[in-house]
């Protein structure tokens, strides 16, 4: 079995004699320099020792020393010159080498920082031209969008054209229609008077006729008689005379066609008057319909500033609702049914109330939110455009600032709730 052990300490320690090699040369150099020069003046010293004693061989053996020692010296201080370029040569070598290396190193970095910078200019090039195609295909997109929404516009724009056409002949239908109604009950309305002054016209000639009979007789008891009944006649011809005068002017006043001034109006007098002509108008297209009307109103009611033509229509819209459901109820209940259409004002916190009550048929709960929308109607084709609601609900609240509400159950009630701002 070796010994590694004495193995590793020799070659330590051979490895630090090499490292130490050339340390112990340069000191020897220098102390062999410094053992010549002291050797030289030493026998510097002898030679002039002998020489002041004419000892001249001495002399010359120590001279002789001298000069060896100083050639010695010399020849030292050349070997240390040449070793001295020689390391300044390598140094030299090896500085140019280094300065070599580094130029070669900025070389390749500036290389590299070329190399990237034309890779990045290349990729931003790259992206610049991806924009450039996005934004060319998004405006081409664009551009063909904007065709097609002015088209879709001009398209739009004539539908919206011929809607406002057929929307204004509908309005235009339905002001027709409640005209008509209006005019049948006026023209039921008016009768009654008119029969009133015929009637008592043909009476009048009677009793003319009688008084010229009984002024031949000389009974001017009997006379006076018949001239007060004249006179009372012609009370009462004049009475109902008035009376269908009125109604001619009510029919003026309250024309569907009417302007839109706000004048003080009396609630109760136009509930009133169109109620009775609504329930005419009914009863004018349908001669057995019979209803009970009530009437509740506050007769503290104070007038209100509104537009007597479209108040009256509203409550003409209401009514004929009304009397429409409780003819269609009629129709299909039983014999003990007693048809009522009921009207109720009153005045709250500055606000007018009217209720038009009907014991009909009521209305759905599918479509008691559908009611008020244009062109909605439960009435069969023909019977209605689906406009009166609508255009009572803009009326209320568009135009006077009010609100319309609707209470209902189906196949018991109806009750409309008109608030209107005093």
């Amino acid at each position: 079995m070796q010994n590694t052990s004495g193995r590793g300490d020799h070659l330590l320690f051979k490895h630090k004699t090499s490292r130490l090699q050339p340390i112990l040369r340069k000191k020897n150099q220098a102390l062999l320099r410094n053992s010549t020069k002291g050797i030289g003046s030493a026998y510097n010293e002898l030679y002039k020792s002998y020489d002041l004693k004419h000892q001249t061989d001495s002399a010359y053996k120590y001279m002789g020393l001298v000069l060896a020692a100083n050639d010695s010296s010399a020849a030292a201080t050349t070997k240390s010159l040449v070793d001295f370029q020689k390391l300044s040569f390598k140094s030299q070598l090896r500085l140019q080498a280094l300065e070599k290396e580094q130029e070669q190193t900025q070389s390749r970095v500036r290389t590299y920082a070329l190399s990237s910078a034309i890779g990045v200019f290349m990729l931003l090039a790259i992206i610049f031209w991806r924009n450039n195609r996005q934004k060319q295909k998004a405006n081409y997109l664009l551009s063909e969008q904007k065709e097609e929404i002015e088209t879709q516009r001009d398209n739009l724009g004539q539908a919206l054209n011929e809607l406002k056409e057929t929307q204004t002949q509908l309005v235009q239908r339905e002001k027709m229609a409640s005209l008509g109604e209006l005019t049948a009950g006026i023209a039921h309305e008016i009768q009654n008077p008119l029969n009133f002054v015929n009637n008592f016209s043909d009476v009048n000639r009677e009793l003319l006729t009688e008084m010229k009979e009984e002024i031949d007789k000389g009974d001017l008891e009997e006379v006076k008689a018949i001239a007060n009944d004249l006179i009372q006649n012609e009370e009462k011809i004049n009475h109902h005379g008035k009376r269908a005068g009125a109604i001619v002017k009510g029919m003026l006043q309250h024309s569907l066609s009417g302007g839109n001034t706000k004048e003080p109006t009396n609630i109760n007098a136009l509930a009133d008057e169109y109620m009775r002509l609504s329930y005419h108008g009914i009863r004018a297209k349908d001669k057995t319909f019979n209803a009970e009307m009530v009437m509740h109103f506050d007769e503290k009611l104070p007038k209100i500033n509104a537009i007597r033509q479209d108040i009256g229509r509203v409550m003409l819209n209401l009514f004929n609702n009304a009397f429409y459901a409780i003819n269609q109820k009629q129709k299909t209940a039983s014999t003990d049914y007693e048809p009522e259409v009921s009207v109720t004002t009153s005045a709250e916190n500055g606000q007018v109330i009217i209720k038009v009550t009907d014991n009909g048929i009521g209305i759905p709960d599918a479509i008691k939110e559908k009611i008020m929308q244009p062109f909605f109607t439960t009435k069969p084709t023909g019977e209605g455009t689906g406009l009166g609601l609508s255009l009572t609900y803009d009326m209320v609240v568009k135009g006077h600032g009010g609100s319309i509400d609707v209470n209902t159950k189906e196949g018991e009630f109806t009750e409309f709730v008109v608030t209107l701002p005093v």
